[in-house]
């Protein structure tokens, strides 16, 4: 590479994800010094701003994961900074991290999403806000972090019990959808292009924070194997899901999808702007099955920084 950059990856921080950001961090400084680059690995904390003024990089790739990294706050930095960074903007930040906002985007234009209603914490342990089965998820979280899936067998208790031990404890607002039976989808984005479809089988249970970052929890099938009719809506709803928010760089679509009801049961859950780039994440597996590699996809997102 000709054009060699100062580039700083912010990573860590303080939400639930620390431990990812900093894996997926590490992982992009290597590739990124691999390529040529000088690279700074910066561990955010309170004094970032001050970090990032003494170093002036020509670029900052961000692989903070969860808020405030995620969701327009570091992003507002750094515009204010006029310092150039990877991924998503301050407004995409902002609306893509809010599940309902999200939907307000995307449902209108065509893009079928789970029907939903935001509760207060204190309501579920009155009555249900849905017919069972059906899931509770903080509204801006990442990771699949506070969700849980509340069934009429499960030990929750009905209505939920207040000493029942739920990840949804920590929030004040929440979002219940209707569970959607069927197979965990998702499809990543990366230079303007939908890349493949993979199907996430967890070993037990569902797809949560564990089985994501848990080596040997969860079986990817990259590319799933499924009808070609749900594979090119997965790339279409990726695609357009992408460029309706204003996505930058890189991100990643997930859905449900209720074999049963072919098209009809296809849902998009959301559109995550800062994908993992760990060992384990699915937007590095996925370029490398369309023939990328993950030194050549951190440098396909710095330059769409940059541009």
């Amino acid at each position: 590479m000709s054009d060699k950059l100062h580039i700083a990856v912010l990573m860590g921080g303080w939400s639930a994800e620390r431990e990812v950001s900093l894996m997926s961090g590490n992982g992009v400084a290597a590739a990124l010094e691999k390529n040529g680059h000088q690279v700074t690995r910066v561990d955010m904390d309170r004094n970032v701003a001050m970090v990032l003024n003494e170093l002036r990089p020509d670029v900052v790739f961000n692989a903070l994961h969860g808020c405030p990294g995620e969701d327009g706050s570091v992003q507002g930095m750094l515009d204010l900074m006029q310092i150039p960074y990877s991924h998503s903007g301050l407004a995409t930040s902002v609306i893509a991290i809010d599940k309902e906002l999200t939907k307000q985007q995307l449902v209108p234009a065509g893009i079928p999403m789970p029907e939903g209603k935001m509760i207060k914490c204190e309501d579920i342990y009155r009555a249900d806000p849905l017919p069972r089965p059906y899931v509770l998820k903080p509204v801006n979280e990442g990771s699949s972090v506070g969700v849980a899936i509340v069934t009429n067998d499960g030990n929750y208790g009905n209505p939920i019990g207040k000493d029942v031990a739920g990840p949804w404890q920590e929030f004040d607002e929440l979002l219940a959808e209707p569970f959607i039976r069927g197979r965990e989808l998702t499809t990543a984005v990366v230079g303007g292009r939908a890349l493949c479809v993979t199907e996430l089988k967890p070993t037990q249970g569902f797809y949560d924070y564990d089985a994501k970052y848990t080596e040997g929890l969860t079986e990817h099938i990259c590319p799933a194997d499924i009808p070609t009719d749900i594979e090119r809506l997965c790339l279409e709803y990726a695609l357009r899901a992408h460029d309706i928010l204003g996505c930058r760089g890189t991100s990643r679509t997930d859905y449900r999808w209720d074999d049963e009801r072919g098209e009809e049961g296809l849902y998009v859950l959301e559109t995550n702007t800062q994908p993992g780039m760990t060992p384990l994440s699915l937007v590095p597996e996925q370029a490398q099955q369309v023939g990328i590699s993950y030194e050549e996809l951190v440098e396909m997102i710095i330059r769409e920084a940059l541009q």
